[in-house]
């Protein structure tokens, strides 16, 4: 039986954002929840009998409906927790009644934005499979608002969560380099692809290893930008387009949500995405090793010991533990071009989320200047990060009796640790690098972030780049 064709996913630039000066615009007046009785002493009675029959108290997420005399809708008055909340406003594209909508305040310009990124990505749905579309209000920026970078923020952020959001079965390895080359030709970049059995002779065995036993051919992509004399900056992702585990076979409930492994790849590409629209100068590289972790008779087994590209030899410990080696190859290539910046990404390890959650990503880094940097701006961002420690003495727990490097550790402590020491050793200690260990999916409904794909700290790592590359002051 034939397949079914879907079409792609597609967020329009205007969705959810009209430009300035949109006529007739219903305001949205924010208002803090502790400021709510002063502000309310200010207000006519009629307003205020409304409000108490409304129950409306200006609590976080609260919103009321403010009718003129002819009971058309006049304002619509939202209780906030706090101003720099990205996600303030974020519930409001489901909830309202279809129409246009301006922020009414002081805001000043970086609240602006960030409040408009927050509403479009509330705005968000995953309706490639859906043949029914709702209407959603939609956001007027504010003319001080930074419309440019607001937009790209939000296609890149949209970028990432579709490409989590969407089935293995219609985003294996080929499929995530059709993905690549769409960035790369709305940009001007150019792509290389690896494919199957050409790996082997251009020396990526650890990424084909991975990748060999799934009908779909294992692939190093890489997508390069911009001019060579720039700064060099690398992105490499784990692209993992379907994890079973491997021989060590997960069990169903942990393999429900393995479409997501390509989280990394995800937030290398989406990151890439912000770069390239900002034209940030920098010579951009950004390496995908994509796979999918099969089995089958030629799968690699536990007790295997694999090739590197680095010329080190793994033993593997567990084939669940996969996205590490297929990595070791990417950056093994990332760090023979000398970049200045060095970042990865990866839904590596189920110890980062029994340590930090969920929503707080890992990262791990060798620069302590640079580490600093990143945790400053994504806390500015309010798109926080926590750094956990490379502690070397765990190094001992990946030695090998056969190998250079066991793939894991054989105690199931310290798993994010030993990971990130795992993929240490493909980086040079002069590479300033550091390493996301993150969870690429939502589990609950919150407000700008339904369940599903999504992209963790990229807002905050983009700032930071924009300051160092762009001389954006702080």
């Amino acid at each position: 039986m034939a397949k079914m064709a879907f079409p792609q996913q597609s967020s329009p630039k205007s969705d959810r954002l009209l430009d300035a000066g949109t006529p007739a615009a219903i305001p949205l007046e924010p208002i803090l929840t502790d400021e709510f009785k002063g502000w309310l002493t200010h207000q006519k009675s009629k307003t205020k009998r409304w409000l108490k029959a409304a129950g409306f108290n200006a609590e976080s997420g609260q919103f009321c409906l403010i009718p003129n005399d002819r009971g058309e809708l006049q304002r619509v008055l939202v209780g906030i927790s706090e101003v720099e909340d990205p996600w303030s406003l974020a519930a409001l594209p489901h909830s309202l009644p279809p129409g246009a909508y301006v922020i009414d305040s002081d805001w000043k310009s970086g609240v602006l934005e960030r409040a408009a990124i927050g509403w479009s990505l509330g705005a968000y749905t995953y309706s490639r499979y859906r043949t029914q579309k709702q209407a959603q209000a939609q956001l007027v920026l504010d003319s001080d608002c930074d419309a440019a970078l607001v937009t790209n923020q939000v296609m890149a952020l949209r970028l990432v969560r579709d490409l989590i959001n969407t089935p293995a079965g219609d985003l294996m390895p080929a499929d995530l380099a059709a993905s690549t080359h769409s960035l790369a030709t709305e940009f001007g970049a150019e792509v290389v692809e690896i494919s199957g059995d050409a790996l082997l002779t251009a020396n990526y065995p650890a990424i084909h290893a991975v990748g060999r036993a799934s009908c779909h051919a294992p692939q190093l992509i890489e997508l390069t930008w911009g001019n060579t004399d720039h700064p060099c900056v690398s992105l490499v992702g784990k692209g993992v387009c379907f994890d079973s585990g491997g021989l060590d076979l997960k069990s169903s409930a942990n393999m429900r949500l393995m479409k997501k492994d390509m989280g990394g790849a995800a937030h290398a590409l989406g990151l890439a995405h912000m770069i390239m629209a900002a034209r940030l100068p920098i010579h951009l590289r950004v390496l995908i090793a994509a796979v999918e972790n099969a089995v089958a008779g030629n799968a690699f087994r536990p007790g295997d010991v694999l090739a590197s590209r680095a010329g080190i030899s793994i033993e593997v410990e567990n084939t669940d533990a996969e996205g590490r080696l297929v990595l070791a190859d990417a950056l093994t290539d990332a760090v023979a071009e000398k970049p200045e910046l060095l970042l990865d990404f990866a839904t590596l390890t189920g110890a980062a989320r029994v340590a930090l959650g969920t929503e707080l990503p890992a990262f791990f880094c060798n620069d302590d200047k640079l580490a600093h940097s990143l945790m400053e701006s994504t806390q500015a961002e309010i798109d926080p990060i926590w750094r956990l420690p490379l502690h070397t003495p765990y190094r001992r727990l990946l030695n090998s009796q056969i190998a250079d490097i066991s793939s894991a550790g054989k105690t199931p402590y310290a798993g994010a640790i030993t990971a990130a020491l795992f993929l240490q050793e493909f980086v040079p200690e002069d590479t300033p690098w550091a390493h996301f260990d993150l969870m690429a999916w939502n589990l609950e409904n919150q407000a700008g972030r339904p369940v599903g794909g999504e992209a963790m700290a990229l807002r905050g790592i983009f700032s930071y780049l924009r300051k160092r590359f762009a001389l954006v002051p702080d």
